[in-house]
């Protein structure tokens, strides 16, 4: 068949029949070969076998568009996740000082019709550094773009990114203190005069060439501030800490998840779920979710001060929010070691977990609470380990 030969492309089968639907044909500019797009046609859909099996040809699909952002419908579970972030400042619960200070730095920017200093937020997980990020971007009204620090692995993934801004946007990056050294450097001059410095080409013949960027708001979170580099930290406008929560605030949290998520709840159970939650909106709102799973199938549906702490000892976390393995840590101090000091590599074998999980995941909290110390020779329970065990203490042991 010659390209000027008119055709029937769509709907057709193995012997060239149309089927059903076949409702067009093909123009007689060679922009189609057979049924397949050659240089000269734009792309506009794309082949696919027929129903049952069988290789359709002709058969070009129409290509669904696709957003980059996924509608609510689309996320599946993490819907609800998405839905109880705090859209604006004046929703966002605690941390009073650092909010009044960024409410301020918001309403400067928004009087001089500039994008904001570049921010640091600093903290412990899942206290709202990335929700604070989002609610940066929606109080100035700018597009939003995510990424995090091992992400960027080479200096061109982090051009990708800063030539693909427009003006104002926010660039969020979770992890920052993890930035590979040769991207870092890209940064500097990115974040000082809005300037990318791009090396083209090597050995003698290779050049440097420096682009212009849109002004954009660079919004870092870290969980390690003392990793952040010096010349990095201080590019920084504003530098954030956030502090874990207190049992008011987390309550409050708590009852707010609770209305989104269409869940009845009373003050009493919002209660016992903030008082176990480790002074963290993130494991607030999962525990919440558990207590509602709880009462959905055991209970009534409707949260009470005794079903959540009936669902919460359900679920193994405990009147101070210890979680197994937590309890773990403790037994083995108390019981195992009778008291003695142990060393963190021996602790970790005895309750099977890697000894950087429990420095970075467990210890923080056991230390904040005084249920344990740190000495020059190993961990040690305190008193209170063994109160809330209900052991008697070990010989010698201060209560």
């Amino acid at each position: 068949m010659t390209p000027g030969a008119r055709r029937e492309v769509l709907g057709t089968d193995q012997a060239g029949t149309p089927g059903p639907g076949a409702t067009s044909a093909a123009p007689d500019n060679g922009a189609m070969a057979g049924g397949v797009p050659t240089d000269d046609a734009p792309v506009s859909g794309s082949l696919q076998k027929g129903a049952g099996g069988g290789n359709r040809a002709g058969a070009w699909q129409p290509r669904r568009e696709v957003d980059p952002v996924a509608l609510v419908e689309e996320a599946g579970d993490s819907g609800d996740e998405v839905s109880l972030r705090p859209r604006a400042l004046q929703e966002f619960v605690g941390q009073g000082q650092l909010t009044e200070h960024l409410q301020i730095v918001l309403d400067a920017a928004r009087r001089r019709s500039q994008p904001v200093d570049h921010v640091l937020f600093a903290g412990p997980p899942g206290l709202g550094k990335t929700s604070l990020a989002g609610i940066v971007a929606a109080e100035m009204g700018v597009g939003l773009r995510i990424t995090s620090g091992p992400v960027l692995v080479r200096t061109g993934d982090l051009a990708a990114l800063l030539t693909d801004l427009h003006e104002g946007d926010v660039l969020f990056i979770d992890e920052i203190h993890r930035l590979h050294r040769a991207v870092e450097e890209v940064l500097y001059p990115a974040m000082e005069d809005f300037k990318l410095d791009i090396l083209i080409g090597k050995g003698p013949t290779a050049r440097s060439i420096r682009l212009d960027l849109p002004r954009f708001t660079l919004v870092g979170a870290t969980t390690r501030t003392g990793l952040v580099t010096g010349p990095l930290r201080d590019r920084f406008g504003f530098v954030g800490r956030l502090d874990l929560y207190d049992v008011d605030d987390l309550h409050r949290i708590v009852e707010r998840s609770a209305g989104i998520l269409g869940v009845p709840i009373e003050p009493d159970g919002a209660r016992r779920i903030a008082e176990r939650s480790r002074g963290t909106p993130r494991i607030a709102n999962r525990l919440l979710r558990r207590v509602r799973d709880y009462v959905e199938v055991r209970a009534e549906g409707r949260i009470t001060g005794a079903t959540a702490v009936a669902g919460l000892d359900v679920f193994g976390v405990d009147e101070l929010g210890l979680d197994k393995v937590d309890r773990a840590i403790l037994d083995a101090l108390c019981r195992r070691f009778s008291g003695h000091p142990v060393g963190l590599t021996t602790l970790a074998q005895c309750i099977g977990e890697e000894p950087d999980t429990i420095e970075d995941a467990y210890e923080p909290y056991l230390l904040q609470q005084g249920l344990l110390l740190r000495t020059p020779r190993g961990r040690v329970a305190s008193g209170r380990a063994y109160r809330h065990l209900g052991l008697a203490p070990a010989d010698g042991m201060l209560l």
